[in-house]
């Protein structure tokens, strides 16, 4: 609720008052209603008050316009050393700013949001007295002006005058700071009318409302020219005016860092929100990765230290850069999962770290779908980070990412379609929560190509190769990217003749990696398993001896179907061969006149090994 300025006040402004950093003095000053160049309202500072003596080491990068004018008044004098405040500066006589913001920074060394830093003696904050002064966290917001008819706006006005734009060529005068989405959404449909299609009207209703009511003094801002990312601070509140060529209709005041970041060298997730095909986008879900342009870790800590930050918490900017990790795969997993080397584990690990995706494919009873789950927990943590789903032939998109599906009114137990999301969707919003970020998290994909890929990926196919990029969703109309700590493992059969709807742009897109029985780890499994568990080794002698007679390698048979507790009972043997492994068989041979028990029943097979000797006569 904003509070309006005190009737009994006979000023038009009180008396605000600023803490220096670190339990430093009380400085004083006064707001004016004189604008300054770029829009903002003057703020003055009179002889005396105390002044920070050190600035924290990232002043210079972050506002170095109020360095330049810091130094340039300590130069001059006007800045001086003091004895009245210990260890601190004092004005020398009166200094008029160009905004309250900059005040701040030039008396405390630091970025400083002088709305809310200078405050009256009751500690009502000067964004209060302000007209239409809408507040709450402040956010990071990204406004498109490097092509607004064909000009480069950033380069010819933004930077050099210190504001940012929006054109609004047709939207009425004495519009106001606050005003509501839907009174922005009737002016936009009065005074556009049919110079603006439907969508074009619903994208102007959502940026008007972002600039004229959500953005504010201390919120972070974005642009994008020449290949660089510039930022700033909005320092005031917005201004209409009358533009003969319709580019400037609405403007900010903005405080612009000089230095420019090469846009190919941004963060992927910071890339991800940049992408986003809009005029005005808001970027608060990144703000800490902003706030750590630029910077160290070191710059960062001393800054949070220099202001009095809690020692004990860590600092956002720092915690938003910290490494993505995949452990390296231990001993202790090669042998849980019985594979012969290590190195193999780290190769699959490496693989997962280059492409984000892979597919383990190989026949059945390989152990495909037990290694993934495996893999994954041990590389994501804990089972927590990892979601399973199977594919089929009827599912969908809708079933994958999001959809209408039939959902009953838990109060009303009525029916009806809402807005779902699937599992890629439930995990990728889990993995970007803020924390989460540097955690794994791993999506299995079990027979994988069972579906149509092509129906069921839609425009994912797009963010699987272009992970710094994202889309918008036809169903919610989010802008939707994968997370950089989102991993996929599918599993293909490649018995299963659906393996042909595999379409070269899912291979482009996965690494492949092969569980054969005719190469490690698969073909020494079934033996190291039962060495384990003090078992016979005939069956790993059977299984040789099928394979060897199975022609097409993509039809041999994986040791997993040998490796369960039931097969080793008496008869055990006998009965798994007869009911799982021989129809495999004759589906395989359908139609070729083979006979299978004949060809590969155990008794045959049996009869093909070598001869082993009788058991040593108890003594």
């Amino acid at each position: 609720m904003r509070k309006r300025k005190d009737p009994m006040v006979t000023d038009p402004y009180p008396e605000f008052r600023l803490r220096l950093p670190n339990g430093g003095p009380l400085a004083r000053g006064r707001q004016t209603d004189e604008m300054g160049t770029n829009g903002s309202r003057r703020f003055v500072v009179g002889p005396g008050q105390p002044v920070r003596a050190e600035a924290v080491p990232s002043f210079p990068k972050r506002v170095a316009s109020a360095h330049r004018l810091r130094e340039q008044l300590v130069a001059e004098g006007r800045i001086k050393r003091t004895t009245t405040w210990p260890d601190c500066l004092e004005t020398a006589d009166t200094i008029t700013f160009n905004s309250s913001s900059e005040a701040a920074a030039v008396l405390t060394g630091s970025s400083a949001n002088g709305w809310t830093s200078w405050k009256t003696e009751d500690g009502r904050p000067l964004g209060d007295f302000m007209p239409d002064a809408s507040w709450g966290p402040n956010r990071a917001w990204l406004v498109r002006g490097s092509n607004v008819t064909g000009v480069d706006l950033v380069q010819r006005l933004w930077l050099p005058e210190g504001r940012v734009t929006l054109a609004a060529s047709r939207l009425r005068q004495g519009v106001g700071t606050g005003i509501s989405k839907e009174r922005v959404r009737t002016l936009v449909q009065e005074d556009y009318g049919s110079t603006a299609t439907y969508s074009q009207k619903q994208d102007l209703v959502e940026e008007l409302h972002a600039f004229l009511s959500r953005m504010k003094p201390g919120d972070t801002l974005c642009t994008i020219s020449g290949g660089r990312l510039y930022l700033g601070e909005i320092t005031g509140e917005v201004e209409q005016t009358e533009s003969e060529d319709h580019r400037a209709n609405l403007r900010r005041p903005v405080t612009w860092q000089e230095q420019g970041y090469a846009y190919d060298e941004l963060p992927e997730e910071l890339q991800q929100k940049l992408s986003v095909q809009h005029d005005v986008v808001e970027l608060t879900t990144v703000q800490a990765v902003l706030d750590g342009l630029g910077l160290t870790d070191e710059e960062l800590a001393d800054e949070a230290e220099a202001l009095e930050r809690d020692p004990g918490a860590e600092v956002p900017a720092i915690a938003a850069r910290r490494e993505l990790e995949l452990p390296e795969p231990t001993d202790e997993l090669a042998a849980e999962l019985l594979v012969h080397r290590t190195d193999w584990l780290r190769e699959v690990r490496d693989l997962l770290w280059d492409e984000r995706q892979l597919v383990l494919y190989g026949p059945p009873g390989t152990g495909k779908t037990y290694l993934a789950l495996k893999l994954a927990e041990f590389l994501g943590g804990g089972p927590e980070q990892v979601k399973l789903v199977q594919f089929h032939p009827s599912y969908a998109y809708e079933d994958f990412l999001e959809g209408f599906r039939p959902r009953e009114d838990p109060e009303t137990r009525e029916v009806a379609f809402r807005l779902t999301a699937g599992p890629l969707r439930e995990l990728a919003d889990l993995a970007s929560r803020e924390g989460n970020r540097h955690v794994p998290h791993f999506l299995i994909i079990d027979e994988i190509n069972r579906a149509n890929l092509a129906k069921v990926f839609g425009e994912l196919y797009f963010l699987l190769e272009y992970r710094n990029k994202s889309v918008r969703l036809p169903y919610s109309g989010d802008d939707f990217a994968l997370p950089p700590n989102l991993f996929v493992i599918g599993t293909m059969n490649t018995a299963d003749r659906s393996i042909a709807l595999v379409d070269a742009a899912m291979r482009r897109r996965f690494a492949f990696v092969e569980l054969s029985p005719r190469t490690e780890p698969t073909s020494g499994l079934l033996g190291r398993w039962l060495d384990s568990k003090g078992l016979d080794p005939e069956p790993t002698e059977l299984l040789s001896a099928l394979n060897a007679r199975i022609e097409d390698p993509d039809f041999r048979i994986g040791p997993s179907y040998l490796m369960k507790k039931g097969v080793h009972r008496d008869g055990g043997l006998e009965r798994t061969w007869r009911t799982k492994i021989l129809p495999l068989l004759e589906e395989h041979h359908y139609g070729e006149g083979v006979d299978i028990e004949k060809r590969y029943g155990l008794d045959a097979l049996r009869r093909s090994l070598p001869r082993r000797p009788a058991p040593e006569p108890l003594a």
